[in-house]
C-alpha cells in the first residue's frame, strides 16, 4: 500500500502562504512583560553602532517564556532573541564566545518549542520577520513588504530578506499544485500531471524574475561589508575567533560549547521541495555523476547522500523538515514521466520545469558572484595598494580552513589541491559555495528526458574574448588568493573567492 500524500495542515503549512506562516508575524509581543526585549530590538542598530548592546544585555533579567501563548508569539520571540544573539556575538571589536543567560535561557526554550536551532536561521530572518504594508494586498509583492528586525537598519538589509519572502509567497501555490500532480500520477492521469507541470514552470519563471530584482535596492558593497558578517554562524569559525563555538549560559554551570551553521537560503524548504518533487538528486560537492556505479564495480561502498542538503533540514522548522521527508516518500513525478516517454507533451512539461529551475540557479550564481566574489576581490585590490603586508587577523564571516564541516567530503572538491593550495573554502552554511551552487545547477538538468533538453542544460556560456591575451589570465590560472584585512561593523576578517553567506541555495 502506498503511503498517504501529505496534508499541508498537518505540518503547519499554508495553501496560500506556503512555508510562510498563515497568521502573519506579530510586529510586537502583546504581553508588556516582554517590553525589554522589544526595546532592545527597536534600538538594535543604535546599540550595535555605539557598541553598547553587550552591556545592555548583560544587565537584562532572564525573562520566562511562560507568557508566550500562540505560535505567532513564540515565532516573534525566536526572531527577537536570534537577532539579539547574533548582534551580541558579532557586534564588538572581537566576537563573544558566550551568550549571557538573558538571551541564552529563553532562546534555548523557544528554539526547543519551535524545533529550530538557537541561531538566526532562514526562518528567523526571513520567514518570520516581515509584515505587509497594506493588508488588502498580496505578500508576494515586494512593494508591499517590510521587515520587522534588522541588524543595520538599512534598506539594503531589508530588501535582501524581503526578496526571499516574496519568493516564498509567490512559490507557495506550487506546493499544493505538485501534491495534486503526485496524486494524479498515481491515477495515471497524464493530462493533469502535464498541466500542473506547465504551471510549475511558469511559476519558476516568476521566481527567477523576483530573484533578479535583488540589485534594485541591495548594494553589493553594503551587503558584503555591513550585513553579511552578522549572519555568520559559530561552526568552523576557529580562525574567525570562535575556535570552539559559543557557550549558551543557562545557569547550570555544565554548559558546553555549541557550534551552528550560519543562516543560509539552503534552509528554504521551498527550494528543497522543488528538487524533491522533480526527482532531482544531489551528490556531495565535487562528486561526479556515476561515481557510485564505479565504486560498486571496484567493490567499494557507494558515496553517501548529499549531507549538506540533509544537514540544512536541521535548521528548518521541525514540521517543515518532516514534510519534506514525507513528500520524498511519495514523490513519483520523475518515474511517471520516464514511464511515459512517448507522451511528448508530458516530457516537454517536465523538461521545462528542470530548465526553469536550472535557470533560477544560474541567476543565483550570478548574484553570489556580484555580492560576494567580486567585492572580495575589490577589497584585496585596495589592500594591496595600501600595504604590502596582508594581515591574518580574523573575527567574522569566514569558516575555518580545516577540512571539516557539514558538507566536507574527502573525495570531493573541498579536498582538492588547486594552484598548490587547499581549496576548501566554506560559506557560513558550511560548504564550498560556488562549487556547491554550480554542481546543484548541473544536477538539476540530469533527469531531463529529451536529448535537446539535456544538451541545452549542459551548455556552457562563453563570454566573447574570455581568457585571451588582451583580457588577461583566466581565473583558473590566477595566483594564490591573498588574505587581507576588511574593516566592518563587527571588526575585521579575511575574505577569499567563493566563500558564501546566507546566499546559498
Amino acid at each position: 500500500m502506498l503511503p498517504p500524500i501529505p496534508v499541508l495542515a498537518n505540518y503547519g503549512i499554508s495553501p496560500t502562504h506556503g512555508f510562510l506562516p498563515e497568521v502573519l508575524p506579530l510586529t510586537r509581543l502583546p504581553d508588556p512583560y516582554y517590553n525589554k526585549w522589544e526595546a532592545i530590538a527597536a534600538n538594535l542598530q543604535a546599540l550595535i553602532l555605539s557598541k553598547r548592546l553587550r552591556s545592555v544585555v548583560d544587565r537584562l533579567p532572564v525573562l520566562s517564556t511562560i507568557g508566550l501563548e500562540h505560535d505567532a508569539e513564540w515565532r516573534r520571540a525566536y526572531s527577537l532573541l536570534s537577532f539579539m544573539a547574533h548582534g551580541y556575538i558579532w557586534g564588538g571589536d572581537s566576537p563573544s564566545d558566550s551568550l549571557p543567560p538573558a538571551i541564552a535561557v529563553p532562546l534555548l526554550k523557544v528554539s526547543q518549542r519551535l524545533e529550530v536551532p538557537p541561531v538566526a536561521t532562514y526562518a528567523a530572518v526571513c520567514l518570520w520577520n516581515f509584515k505587509p504594508l497594506f493588508m488588502d494586498e498580496d505578500i508576494d509583492n515586494l512593494e508591499n513588504l517590510a521587515t520587522l528586525n534588522t541588524f543595520t537598519g538599512s534598506l539594503d538589509e531589508s530588501w535582501f530578506y524581503l526578496v526571499s519572502v516574496a519568493m516564498e509567497a509567490r512559490g507557495a501555490p506550487i506546493i499544493s499544485l505538485m501534491l495534486a500532480a503526485i496524486a494524479a500520477a498515481r491515477e495515471n492521469d497524464a493530462s493533469t500531471v502535464t498541466q500542473n507541470l506547465n504551471t510549475f514552470a511558469e511559476r519558476l519563471d516568476d521566481l527567477t524574475a523576483l530573484l533578479q530584482r535583488m540589485h534594485e535596492s541591495c548594494d553589493p558593497t553594503i551587503f558584503y561589508n555591513r550585513i553579511r558578517p552578522f549572519l555568520a554562524g559559530s561552526k568552523n569559525m576557529a580562525e574567525a575567533g570562535l575556535p570552539k563555538g559559543v557557550i549558551y549560559e543557562d545557569g547550570t554551570g555544565n554548559e558546553t560549547y555549541r557550534q551552528y551553521a550560519g543562516g543560509s537560503n539552503a534552509q528554504s524548504s521551498l527550494i528543497q521541495f522543488f528538487d524533491i518533487v522533480l526527482g532531482i538528486e544531489h551528490r556531495p560537492t565535487g562528486e561526479k555523476r556515476g561515481r557510485e556505479v564505479e565504486s560498486e564495480r571496484r567493490g567499494q561502498a557507494p558515496a553517501p547522500k548529499h549531507n549538506f542538503i540533509m544537514e540544512m533540514r536541521r535548521y528548518m522548522p521541525g514540521p517543515h523538515a518532516r514534510f519534506l521527508g514525507d513528500v520524498q516518500a511519495v514523490a513519483n513525478i520523475r518515474d511517471f514521466v520516464a514511464a511515459n516517454r512517448d507522451n511528448r507533451s508530458l516530457c516537454l512539461a517536465y523538461d521545462a520545469c528542470l530548465s526553469m529551475l536550472s535557470n533560477l540557479r544560474d541567476k543565483h550564481i550570478a548574484i553570489v558572484t556580484r555580492y560576494i566574489v567580486l567585492p572580495s576581490r575589490e577589497v584585496r585590490a585596495r589592500s594591496r595598494s595600501r600595504s604590502p603586508v596582508a594581515t591574518r587577523k580574523m573575527n567574522l564571516a569566514i569558516a575555518s580552513r580545516q577540512p571539516q564541516g557539514i558538507a566536507y567530503d574527502a573525495r570531493g572538491a573541498a579536498a582538492k589541491q588547486v594552484d598548490g593550495k587547499q581549496s576548501n573554502l566554506k560559506g557560513t552554511g558550511g560548504t564550498a559555495l560556488i562549487s556547491f551552487l554550480k554542481q546543484a545547477r548541473d544536477e538539476t538538468g540530469e533527469p531531463a528526458i529529451e536529448q535537446w533538453a539535456q544538451r541545452f542544460m549542459r551548455r556552457q556560456i562563453r563570454t566573447e574574448g574570455q581568457g585571451d591575451f588582451f583580457a588577461g589570465k583566466s581565473e583558473e590560472l590566477s595566483g594564490p588568493t591573498e588574505e587581507v584585512e576588511v574593516a566592518g561593523l563587527a571588526g575585521t576578517w579575511t575574505m577569499d573567492d567563493e566563500v558564501g553567506g546566507i546566499c546559498n541555495y
